[in-house]
């Protein structure tokens, strides 16, 4: 969600914006203790480094810090956290880190083994995907990871960060606490709209078909069928089932579009797409946030332009469902001769009369 407040506010300066921006009348009274409090350690510089290890993370923990420690991201916005290998820089950035933040379910298989090199026996290593209710992965033996998919499990992630940011830096836990009641207030009211969005699809068409399997977490918590080329994992291969599979429920469903994902090669699923009479509905952010020009430039903007990407492909009227298409084909088909043969028939009698 792109902020309307100047490129050289000071920082702390997102969650004042933010407050006055949500909070009315009633509220001044709290914000001004905010005030008091945020703005009477903002001269202070940054004393602590949070290292987080994709930039979906690190997006969440500066909503909540708020400029008052550092926060930095392992893998770079655009990067794929499957299949990343770490670099030397990122050994020496996790061996300064203060609080190193990981998602775990299999997310980022890379970190226990950088910790390690590291060797950073001061910062404390949290599990943000703690007290979600993890899915069961359908195409391989362990957890999905992309919780954060669901703005319900986005509430949990961020409960952890802002419990993490209080225990690393005490002395600014009421700064801590009152930009995370800001930021949950907006994504309980995101989570409210993607639920709304998404029962404006019609019901035969509530299915979402990616180039992998990362948005479970969100078809569960807002009905919707996925379908993927890929497992939750993109250094995986896919499989001549995996493609006949999607191209069967594209023609049964009459679906009229798939997505494709910006950190994942869209090559193989347009083709399914060409081959199956369906369009490219648009691009989702799964793996990583945008950068600062792109539609997605926060978690929060990440889940809303996913949103009305699929919500407005999949209610285009521009495509019928193919089943109805066969339908039709095969009634004009069969009239068409019934016609003929009727034609034929009297063509015959009047030459007999004749």
């Amino acid at each position: 969600m792109k902020q309307p407040f100047p490129p050289d506010i000071a920082p702390g300066g997102f969650a004042v914006f933010e407050a006055i921006r949500l909070f009315d009348m009633r509220n001044l009274a709290i914000l001004a203790c905010f005030l008091f409090v945020n703005l009477r350690t903002t001269a202070q510089a940054p004393q602590k480094l949070v290292v987080a290890t994709a930039s979906i993370f690190a997006d969440m923990a500066e909503n909540i810090a708020g400029g008052h420690v550092q926060v930095k991201t392992i893998v770079p916005i655009g990067g794929d956290p499957h299949i990343y290998e770490p670099t030397p820089a990122d050994a020496r950035l996790v061996a300064s880190a203060d609080l190193i933040l990981k998602n775990s379910l299999t997310f980022e298989g890379w970190i226990d083994g950088l910790i390690a090199s590291a060797a950073n026996k001061k910062a404390k290593v949290v599990t943000i995907t703690k007290g979600v209710a993890a899915i069961y992965s359908k195409h391989k033996n362990s957890s999905d990871p992309h919780a954060w998919m669901s703005a319900a499990n986005g509430l949990i992630y961020i409960e952890n960060i802002k419990n993490a940011l209080v225990e690393l830096d005490p002395a600014n836990q009421q700064v801590y606490e009152f930009n995370y009641g800001v930021y949950r207030r907006q994504l309980e009211d995101l989570d409210t709209y993607i639920a709304e969005q998404i029962k404006k699809i019609p019901e035969q068409r509530r299915i979402l078909i990616t180039s992998h399997d990362a948005f479970e977490y969100f078809g569960k918590r807002y009905g919707l069928r996925l379908e993927s080329v890929l497992g939750i994992s993109t250094d995986a291969e896919a499989q001549t089932s995996d493609m006949k599979r999607l191209s069967t429920v594209i023609r049964e469903s009459g679906i009229p579009a798939v997505f494709i994902e910006t950190t994942v090669n869209p090559k193989l699923l347009q083709q399914i797409a060409a081959d199956n009479g369906a369009s490219i509905g648009g691009k989702l952010f799964s793996d990583s946030i945008g950068d600062k020009d792109s539609d997605a430039p926060t978690y929060y903007d990440m889940l809303k332009h996913n949103t009305d990407t699929i919500v407005k492909a999949l209610t285009a009227d521009n495509q019928q469902p193919i089943t109805e298409q066969k339908g039709k084909s095969h009634w004009l088909t069969w009239t068409m001769l019934g016609f003929l043969l009727i034609g034929g028939f009297l063509f015959v009698i009047k030459k007999m009369n004749v």
